[in-house]
């Protein structure tokens, strides 16, 4: 492949003899949305997500963010509309482009940028605005903002953008193609909720509900052993918190420095890495953990009520704790307290004592004396431990296998769309 060419390196037998691709400019191909909501009479908000496109303000926020007394000022943007977010991120590192897929027409803040495609075949540019290409065309005549965290450009100049405009049929090939993948992607998606669900319906059935004493389902081999004993968390388990370590302590490689960032919903992210010097490991030894440990987030540990607990592994072993992150400790089975402390009923109770602060700030002395009941039997908490654990280690395969199939799509597109050399 000639890299100074606009020929993408996997393409389609049919069209290798077909030659470059062309460049048009955006305004060629589309026109900028200027249609405001003069008399107010829409209502729906939308929001453009860079994770999960356009979405309905309120039902995704649960609230409404803009005032309903100003929509008038706002474009009207109707099913099949492209929009422009000027904010960047990690996932959109220019601002995202989507598409309205909504079947719906909405409202959309004089902020963002709404534009129609002449033709309305246009799936293929769902893709191309996710590219290098495009990524690449939008820096040149742009700017970060006085907000560092936001693309500084005019409608006009934006609207002039050169952007890649391949053989109609080409690009209908291209779009099925990427098009199947994301269904595929989105059964397995759809596979991984299942196992997600299931794992909450189990949980709810092999922990005791409200008002009762023993869980509905149990192994047969402790059906004769009684009732569950009552008792208060203090005696299940204790949070040892880490040390308070400074931003200047903070060095380019060495020890691992495990912060609130670092603890997600029952996994470990490692998205933003953070490390001490490697002879703090000595001189802070209580406070490393080891892989198999369970760490809780201190600061804002519940989001969409789910808990902020996760499973130390590999990476994080020999990490060092910082502060406002907690560590289980507990004589009774490890894994039965973590689950425990994901079911719905403790992260209702959990919610219910952080609840006015801000930032939300939990502390074991909140939580100390909330009564819970636990099998006599640490053979019955192992068992519990296990079943669950084992969908566990399902849905974890699941989420592995999306990740593997969005990496290939994300290599795929790197193929089927023209390199650039600016």
């Amino acid at each position: 492949m000639n890299k100074n060419k606009l020929i993408p390196e996997l393409r389609f037998p049919e069209f290798r003899d077909d030659g470059e691709w062309e460049e048009k400019e955006l305004s060629k191909l589309a026109k900028k949305i200027v249609e405001k909501n003069k008399d107010g009479l829409i209502n729906d908000v939308f929001t453009n997500s860079a994770i999960d496109g356009i979405v309905n303000q309120r039902e995704y926020f649960d609230k409404n963010i803009a005032n309903k007394d100003n929509l008038e000022n706002y474009y009207i943007v109707e099913d099949g509309d492209y929009i422009y977010n000027p904010r960047i991120s990690s996932i959109a590192p220019v601002g995202p482009i989507s598409k309205n897929k909504t079947a719906k027409r909405g409202a959309m803040s004089p902020l963002y940028t709404v534009f129609r495609f002449t033709n309305r075949d246009n799936g293929f540019y769902e893709y191309y605005f996710k590219t290098i290409h495009w990524y690449n065309a939008i820096r040149k005549v742009s700017n970060t903002g006085a907000r560092f965290d936001r693309m500084s450009i005019t409608d006009s100049v934006f609207m002039n953008i050169p952007i890649l405009h391949p053989p109609p049929k080409e690009q209908q090939k291209i779009t099925s193609c990427l098009s199947s993948l994301d269904e595929v992607i989105a059964a397995h998606s759809q596979k991984l909720e299942l196992l997600k669900d299931h794992k909450k319906g189990l949980m709810q059935n092999l922990f005791p509900k409200e008002g009762e004493k023993v869980p509905k389902y149990r192994f047969k081999e402790f059906e004769k052993d009684g009732e569950w004993v009552e008792i208060p968390l203090k005696k299940v388990f204790s949070i040892f918190q880490g040390f308070a370590f400074s931003s200047q302590d903070r060095v380019h490689s060495g020890t691992r420095w495990l912060k609130i960032a670092d603890v997600g919903i029952q996994q470990m992210k490692n998205d933003s890495p953070a490390y001490l010097p490697k002879n703090y490991i000595e001189m802070f030894k209580k406070f490393v953990v080891k892989k198999g440990d369970y760490v809780l987030a201190l600061t804002r540990p519940i989001l969409n009520m789910e808990l902020k607990i996760a499973q130390i592994d590999e990476t994080f072993n020999n990490a060092l704790l910082n502060q406002r992150v907690g560590k289980i400790v507990t004589s009774n089975n490890k894994s039965f307290v973590y689950y425990l402390l994901q079911t719905t009923k403790m992260v209702e109770n959990i919610n219910k004592n952080i609840a006015g602060n801000e930032p939300p700030n939990l502390s074991f002395q909140q939580i100390e004396n909330i009564k819970v009941f636990l099998p006599p039997n640490i053979e019955e908490q192992k068992k519990i431990a296990t079943c669950i654990s084992s969908l566990d280690d399902l849905i974890k395969a699941q989420t592995e296998k999306i990740e593997q199939l969005k990496l290939h799509k994300k290599g795929l597109m790197q193929g089927l769309f023209p390199k650039t050399n600016h």
